[in-house]
């Protein structure tokens, strides 16, 4: 297996660099690409999410995570959140830009021409970043497959509402605590009126509705952030989908983090086996 560990991928709209891993067996032989996008909060060296990689390189798949490029962190920190600047200025539209540039980016890069086959890009999202990538295999027709994760329907619901919204439009700024490094994480108002703007593109729904690739569905039945009727909802959208809901799972597929074993939690390795499953099947 090669790994090219921490690339920088420069994006075509704003400074921040997208920080990716690619993994891939360097044998000459033009596999399908696999491109994960990560959730709120999260980044891709999450939990377990580094096992899942040689995985599917075994499946001889070109396999890439990244870090969307707002999500707080830097190229020397990728883990914890020290650009909360970065966070706070975050929203949808730039982390669809952000993986339409690291697909350009795998698709352009000569060093990939002989590993890759450019018209097999299939796309996986946990939770949040489910919606991103539902999203953007409506847009872009190099996407063959998408796979979501404890996905997300609908980015609207969760704005806030009423009296809430109001206070967080005449101060302009929100925050989340982070229940692991305890930080107050923003959220400039802009977040909200970027959404408004961008409204019809930004509806789950309006993106589903329009999929004719093949759509799997991966949901837990013991998911208490985003409950299984999205996964259902995602389904009724898209009727030709494939959804399966997995017994007792939560949202995080059984990761914490810090992860420490070598081992994948039995969720994610459910999960990961279905998956590369799908992924192979013609």
């Amino acid at each position: 297996m090669k790994s090219i560990i921490n690339t920088v991928v420069k994006s075509k709209l704003h400074k921040k660099p997208i920080v990716t891993d690619v993994y891939f067996n360097q044998n000459n032989t033009k596999k399908a690409v696999v491109i994960f996008c990560h959730g709120y909060k999260g980044y891709k060296d999450w939990g377990a999410w580094n096992l899942t990689a040689p995985k599917f390189v075994e499946s001889n798949l070109f396999f890439v995570k990244f870090n969307f490029s707002h999500n707080g962190g830097t190229v020397e920190n990728a883990i914890d959140f020290p650009d909360l600047n970065a966070f706070g200025e975050n929203n949808f539209t730039i982390e669809l830009n952000d993986l339409e540039d690291v697909i350009n980016w795998i698709c352009t890069n000569e060093s990939f021409e002989n590993e890759i086959d450019v018209k097999n890009i299939i796309l996986i999202g946990h939770s949040r970043g489910g919606g991103i990538v539902s999203i953007k295999a409506s847009e872009n027709s190099k996407i063959s497959k998408v796979i979501t994760w404890s996905s997300v329907s609908d980015f609207g619901t969760r704005f806030p509402t009423g009296n809430l919204l109001e206070t967080w439009r005449k101060d302009g700024i929100s925050y989340v605590e982070n229940s692991r490094t305890k930080q107050k994480m923003p959220h400039y108002f802009e977040f909200y009126t970027n959404f408004k703007e961008n409204e019809a593109r930004l509806t789950i729904k309006n993106a589903i509705s329009k999929l004719t690739i093949p759509h799997l569905i991966i949901h837990g039945s013991n998911d208490d952030v985003v409950l299984p009727n999205e996964a259902e909802n995602l389904h009724s959208w898209n009727p030709n989908s494939e959804l399966l809901l997995i017994k007792d799972m939560n949202h995080s597929l059984g990761n914490i983090q810090p992860w420490n074993s070598k081992i994948m939690p039995n969720y994610l390795e459910k999960v990961v086996a279905k998956t590369i499953e799908f992924i192979l099947r013609k």
